[in-house]
């Protein structure tokens, strides 16, 4: 089902001579509003005259997170403090928060690109979405909330946590639909089997899956345990909250709402946009938004445009889902390492929970990767040889696919610690 077929489905020719007039409005609108972007607009020496079409972007300059946090609190505003309506924030747990501001046009917004995104796994005025992202400052309980809200379906606003309630919500009310964590998923499932809850039997009909990167393989795991289909979802506080991507019923990449949200590709290293297809960074640009203004944010998260053309009728651009962040790339002994990759391969072997973490340390001045990943009840009373040739197993077959030596080691079940949030899955003792 599309939504919102005449933007969704809009002539690329007419998109982008759209997008080209937003971009001219919104360096406009930051040069005379936003001392942050004056400045570094000045230091280029580009001034909104400068901005004709979608490709002027290039001249634009790049915002990272660090730059966002020293405008804290109200200094990416592009309006009037009076004109402020819902304020949001990022987690601030290494410094000061991102503030995300919203005038009422930023909410109506929001609530489109939310309907637009729960619209993409079939949801309707008749469906009950049971909504586990958390609600307040972070951005996902609300912004799945307005979207629900913009459709006309039933919304359980229940939040993060306490997963007993999650599961007697899901059978007493008849929810058919969820939203949370993918890892916050995989651990509801597993709290389902121990409490005797049968999802087969349930009216769950689809999820939509956000906040921290997943592999195809977990997806698969999801839908199988949960027997719905699962769907990615993207986005970020820094931008608007969840609504920036979504995919749709082909499941194959995640339409980037580019009329709002501008989405460009570059060379981490150089900055250089690069074109559809190749693997980079991911930057994004608001193109319509009042409250807080961004421009060419640098999002650290590793993806590519996927050039195709999507079956399912909309002409909004795809990306790939992600790959990883810049910023929790592992480096081991000269490799790359995403820690999506190790779990596309810990995925295809049998025996194993969808529960595991990278302990990275360093031994003789080399660094050392070890990957703990926990057993199923089935297999955890075999004998120790078997459990010490499934460990070699692994071994072999993530040096293969990925070029690294490491250690496995099969822990016990529920022996890593669980979270109702992002997973925790990387371990870092190098600085200790």
């Amino acid at each position: 089902m599309i939504w919102d077929k005449e933007n969704e489905s809009m002539e690329p020719e007419k998109l982008k001579k759209l997008q080209g007039e937003r971009l001219k409005d919104l360096a406009k609108r930051a040069y005379e509003n936003v001392p942050f972007y004056k400045k570094k607009m000045d230091e280029l020496g580009v001034k909104p005259s400068d901005i004709n079409s979608i490709d002027d972007i290039v001249k634009l300059p790049f915002t990272t997170k660090d730059e966002m946090r020293t405008t804290y609190p109200y200094g990416l505003l592009g309006t009037g403090l009076e004109n402020i309506v819902e304020i949001h924030t990022s987690s601030g747990t290494t410094g000061k928060p991102v503030v995300g501001a919203y005038t009422q046009n930023d909410i109506d917004m929001w609530s489109e690109v939310m309907a637009r995104t729960l619209a993409m796994g079939g949801a309707t005025k008749d469906d009950t979405v049971q909504n586990a992202y958390g609600y307040g400052l972070f951005t996902g309980g609300l912004g799945v909330h307005y979207g629900a809200r913009r459709i006309g379906a039933n919304i359980i606003p229940i939040s993060g946590g306490n997963t007993k309630r999650q599961l007697s919500v899901l059978k007493d009310f008849g929810s058919t639909m969820i939203t949370c964590t993918p890892s916050y998923c995989l651990y509801l499932a597993e709290a389902a089997r121990e409490e005797g809850v049968d999802f087969a039997k349930l009216p769950l009909k689809s999820g939509f899956f956000g906040a921290e990167p997943w592999s195809e393989n977990m997806r698969k795991e999801i839908e199988a345990k949960l027997h719905l289909k699962a769907y990615d979802i993207y986005g970020l506080t820094e931008i608007i909250g969840p609504g920036v991507a979504a995919e749709c019923e082909e499941q194959d990449g995640l339409h980037v709402f580019e009329d709002h949200f501008y989405p460009e590709i570059i060379n981490p290293d150089t900055g250089e946009q690069l074109k559809d297809g190749k693997k980079g960074e991911l930057v994004l640009t608001t193109l319509t938004r009042e409250g807080t203004l961004v421009i060419r944010y640098r999002v650290r998260d590793i993806t590519f445009i996927i050039p195709e053309k999507c079956k399912c009728g909309r002409t909004h651009r795809r990306m790939h889902r992600l790959l990883g962040r810049t910023d929790d790339m592992l480096i081991i002994r000269g490799v790359n390492v995403f820690p999506s990759q190790i779990e596309q391969v810990l995925f295809r072997m049998e025996g194993i929970e969808p529960h595991y973490q990278l302990v990275v340390d360093r031994s003789q001045q080399l660094d050392t990767l070890e990957i703990q990943v926990e057993m199923n009840e089935r297999i955890f009373s075999d004998e120790i040889k078997k459990l010490e040739d499934m460990e070699k197993a692994m071994e072999g077959e993530i040096n293969s696919e990925l070029g690294i030596h490491t250690k496995v080691k099969l822990v016990e079940p529920k022996s890593i610690a669980r979270s109702e949030g992002k997973a925790k899955r990387i371990i870092d003792k190098r600085n200790i």
